[in-house]
């Protein structure tokens, strides 16, 4: 059958008041709407045992849904039949009664929902003893496909001699063309990969929503001088037709091929002015005043004087960093010799320094051997000996620690502000009392009505009634219903506090939850903070210093707010240890209660 026709016929079945009876939904979906895991080629699947018509009766024990934009939910709690009084006058009290998740289907057809239902989550509820309202059946959201792309599959270098342009047309003259190693000829440089379509959506009601149509690209525009856009076997390729060095026009985009040019004689104005480079770079002279260079995994056995700007991967200096600076985005940074009157930064990478002199050093992490007079801020701060420094992080651990001249010696343990959650714990375990009081006082309230004499002996009746363990008579019959007169008004009292103590317990249990959720949420926000400071060598001062956002926004600062941030007066946080000897080893406990002044 076609889709169309299958849905009209299982339409026409619960439309007429019948349903499936062991109904495999997913299956149902499946064949419907092609939504689900394959179900492989079998001509027939089992849908289903049998057909079973909808007992009225049945069908009053459910309710409509609560339908929103995009899910629906129910309302799940226990049933009772009423009491009900046979023919021959024995009367069948109160009883409870099941839903059933075939019949449960059914219903929501019924009520326009003909797709998503949670089966798992509806037959937990239906199980579950206790009230509660859920979400039962949610739209499927179209899934994106994937735009066409390209990917690199060699390396992009280029080289030129040239005085660099900049993008207002301008020509900067400390700047030369970047240089790049060569590429051989019929050399794959880039490889396209088609678009990928997205899969469609269904809301409740079954209808398909379409995603939305992935982009595509054309290779061969992006084919400069020298290259070409060829289709292979496995897919299309930019591929390099003679041999050279690849260089990209920032503003078209398009891949040429141009020479090469390998510097053995340093960075400076004479030699090759600012590099700008897209690999790795070595040089083996120095880096001299005001020259910068661009690049990823930078090494230099020179002494560096100018600026070292890596995106990623390790740099490495052999020697010296007097009065320059070295940022690496993505990766870390050694330095063999000592660095002076510097600003060394590493956003998400270590700071390796055997000897540091003035300078501004902000890492994830960072370990050094001597430091003088410095600002340092990291993750993890680890040095060896300290003077005169401020060190400010998460985890910081240092051997020895004392002023230099007049410089004090300060280090700060980073810590994260979470009294917002401290005012929320303390306002949800006053709820959670709240409850817990008002449920013990629905609870006495009820055991005392229930002590009363009528109303005990009209409770012991009716349990020995729904347990069968007491048959009455058609006269016993009336004389119960007397009993039952007499106490309506206890029997309705114990009913309406039953149900609060129902919404209570609920009540409890749902913010109880929360409670714990917020206490790990703050526990997790908090995270981990400590000081170790193995010796005092002068006065020293060690304080908490709380922040609001991650340690990362300390760390971008610029190196002169940096600075400012660190030597001023410190606001707010505690004081850990002040004192011109001796020894501290602190841990945050994120479980007590904090507020910061």
């Amino acid at each position: 059958m076609s889709k169309p026709a299958l849905t009209a016929a299982v339409a026409h079945v619960f439309q007429s008041d019948w349903y499936f009876a062991g109904l495999d939904y997913a299956a149902l979906i499946n064949a419907l709407y092609g939504v689900g895991p394959d179900m492989g080629q079998l001509q027939a699947l089992r849908l289903a045992d049998a057909l079973q018509p909808f007992d009225p009766a049945r069908l009053s024990l459910y309710k409509p849904p609560k339908l929103s934009l995009s899910y629906a939910e129910y309302y799940f709690q226990q049933l009772y039949l009423e009491e009900e009084t046979l023919a021959d006058g024995s009367v069948l009290p109160e009883r409870p009664v099941q839903l059933d998740i075939d019949e449960f289907i059914a219903f929501m057809w019924q009520q326009g929902i003909r797709f998503g239902i949670d089966v798992a989550a509806v037959r937990a509820a239906m199980a579950s003893p206790k009230a509660d309202r859920i979400t039962f059946a949610t739209d499927l959201e179209p899934a994106p496909g994937q735009h066409a792309s390209v990917v690199e599959v060699s390396a992009d270098l280029h080289r030129s001699d040239a005085p660099k342009a900049r993008a207002d047309g301008r020509i900067d003259l400390q700047s030369f063309q970047n240089r790049f190693p060569q590429i051989k000829a019929q050399v794959r440089l880039l490889k396209k990969l088609e678009a990928v379509p997205g899969l469609p959506g269904f809301d409740l009601a079954g209808r398909k929503t379409e995603p939305e149509a992935p982009k595509d690209l054309t290779l061969r525009f992006l084919a400069g001088e020298g290259t070409e856009a060829r289709m292979a076997e496995d897919g299309e390729y930019l591929v390099s037709t003679r041999e050279g060095f690849l260089s990209v026009d920032s503003k078209s985009n398009r891949i040429s091929i141009t020479d090469k040019i390998i510097s053995l004689e340093g960075v400076s104005g004479r030699t090759t002015g600012n590099l700008q480079l897209a690999g790795a770079y070595e040089e083996y002279g120095d880096v001299q005043e005001q020259r910068d260079v661009t690049g990823s995994d930078i090494t230099v056995h020179g002494n560096v004087y100018g600026n070292i700007h890596s995106r990623g991967g390790t740099v490495v200096l052999d020697k010296n960093l007097v009065s320059g600076s070295v940022h690496n985005a993505a990766g870390d940074i050694r330095i063999a010799g000592v660095a002076s009157n510097s600003v060394i930064y590493a956003s998400n990478g270590a700071v390796v320094v055997q000897r540091a002199e003035n300078c501004v050093i902000s890492a994830t992490r960072v370990k050094i051997e001597e430091a003088s007079n410095c600002e340092i801020i990291g993750e993890e701060v680890l040095v060896s000996v300290a003077e005169g420094c401020v060190i400010a992080g998460r985890n910081v651990e240092v051997e020895s620690a004392g002023p230099r001249r007049r410089t004090e010696m300060v280090i700060y343990v980073l810590v994260k502000d979470v009294t917002q959650f401290d005012r929320e714990i303390a306002d949800l375990e006053l709820r959670v009392a709240t409850f817990a009081q008002a449920n013990q006082d629905s609870q006495l309230e009820m055991e005392r009505i229930a002590a009363l004499p009528d109303v005990r002996r009209y409770l012991a009746l009716a349990a020995k009634l729904r347990t069968q363990e007491l048959v009455l008579t058609p006269e016993q019959g009336q004389h119960l219903r007397k009993i039952a007169s007499a106490v309506a008004e206890e029997m309705k009292a114990i009913q309406k506090l039953k149900l609060d103590v129902q919404v209570g317990q609920t009540q409890h249990k749902l913010l109880s939850d929360r409670l714990e959720r917020v206490i790990e949420q703050k526990v997790a926000a908090a995270g981990i903070a400590r000081c170790g400071l193995h010796m005092a060598n002068g006065e020293t001062m060690v304080r908490t210093m709380p922040f609001a956002a991650d340690t990362a926004a300390l760390r971008q600062l610029q190196a002169k707010d940096l600075k400012q941030r660190l030597r001023g007066t410190p606001s707010g946080g505690e004081l850990l240890f002040a004192d011109s000897s001796g020894t501290l080893d602190w841990h945050l406990n994120p479980r007590l209660r904090v507020t910061f002044p």
